[in-house]
């Protein structure tokens, strides 16, 4: 019989944990397993993305404190062989579902951040009550799982839970694509300049604007052009800065992207600006095409990819002097793209993916 993995997600809109999910269901299907995702509401540009053999239950909850009675349900009536939850609060509310519904699988949650540092302007006794949350449920689940050794500690910190209790599985971010040619995505007029390119959703913590001004540094004569790959609620603003800056001619926003491969591809430098990253799997997918790297050395996950810096620059989070002064080092200078792909391997699909079978399906503590 085919084994069942469900999924517990908030939605299906482009984020890293969704892609991530999503990349994983479509290995499993190559190895005959069954996903379905259940999400908070049905919403999302990645829901076309699905597996073939996927499907898609909604627990139609307003709020994510209303998921707990229809995941119960949910459980009761069509139990997966496991329940793969991924990001706070679910990964307290799944473990305390199955409890009450008497559910016989097995779950396992995994965060993507280090929620200490993404919460940390709720307040004091917010974070006071979410380690409690996590000190009650994550004990009732099979496993739990963080997607960098930043990430896990920052779990067992919260959760008074012993690290290794807690498993480090990177996230999957290299797709096995890297080696495809792929036709030119640039503009015709900048084809030949250096590219800059930047991905992810425009929200504060990525600090576009951090990357904008630093790209405002570079030398004019140096004829570089920045591409920014996303959507989000900073848009207007980023879009304003740089206006301001009088970089309209230099700086293309070119919205959401699903496949960025291409995009990857025919850059010459990847920049990542967050003030915090659980992963970074941006980078990963950079190095997959051979593409230098420079991010700011933000917690937890970018030093880890990139291996305290043998890989790529790290410069001081939020200094835009010292962003630039790596950037045009990095296009000077570019990082061996035989030493990033063989890099880019460790965090393959089809090793990850085996990872969270083990996990999922086998032993573990």
């Amino acid at each position: 019989m085919r084994r069942k993995i469900a999924i517990l997600l908030p939605d299906l809109r482009p984020g890293g944990a969704e892609k991530l999910h999503v990349d994983l269901a479509t290995q499993w299907e190559k190895c005959g397993i069954q996903t379905i995702f259940v999400l908070r509401k049905r919403d999302g540009a990645l829901l076309d993305a699905i597996p073939e053999s996927g499907s898609v239950v909604e627990l139609k909850a307003n709020r994510v404190r209303n998921v707990l009675s229809p995941l119960i349900k949910y459980l009761k009536q069509s139990p997966p062989d496991v329940l793969l939850v991924a990001m706070w609060p679910l990964t307290v509310i799944a473990p305390i579902a199955a409890k009450l519904a008497g559910f016989k699988g097995r779950v396992v949650v995994s965060e993507h951040s280090p929620l200490s540092i993404a919460y940390a302007r709720k307040g004091k006794l917010h974070n006071t009550l979410m380690g409690l949350t996590m000190r009650l449920a994550y004990p009732l689940a099979s496993a739990r799982v963080g997607v960098s050794c930043g990430v896990a500690e920052d779990m067992a910190t919260l959760s008074g839970m012993d690290l290794p209790r807690i498993s480090v599985i990177h996230n999957p971010a290299a797709l096995g694509n890297g080696e495809r040619e792929l036709p030119n995505p640039f503009a015709a007029d900048d084809v030949g300049s250096p590219i800059i390119l930047s991905v992810g959703t425009l929200k504060p913590v990525k600090r576009h604007d951090l990357l904008i001004r630093a790209f405002s540094l570079l030398p004019k004569k140096l004829g570089a052009r920045l591409y920014i790959l996303g959507d989000g609620l900073e848009a207007n603003s980023l879009k304003r800065l740089v206006s301001s800056l009088g970089l309209e001619d230099v700086v293309r926003f070119s919205g959401f992207v699903r496949d960025t491969a291409p995009w990857y591809a025919h850059a010459s430098l990847f920049v990542l600006a967050s003030d915090y990253e659980g992963f970074g799997n941006v980078i990963v997918e950079a190095m997959e095409y051979g593409v230098s790297v420079v991010s700011t050395d933000c917690p937890v996950g970018p030093r880890e990819i990139l291996g305290n810096g043998k890989y790529g620059k790290l410069v001081a989070p939020n200094n835009a002097e010292a962003l630039a002064s790596a950037m045009l080092a990095s296009l000077e200078k570019p990082t061996d793209p035989s030493l990033l792909k063989h890099r880019a391997l460790d965090f393959s699909i089809e090793f990850i993916a085996q990872k969270y079978v083990e996990t999922c399906l086998g032993n573990t503590n």
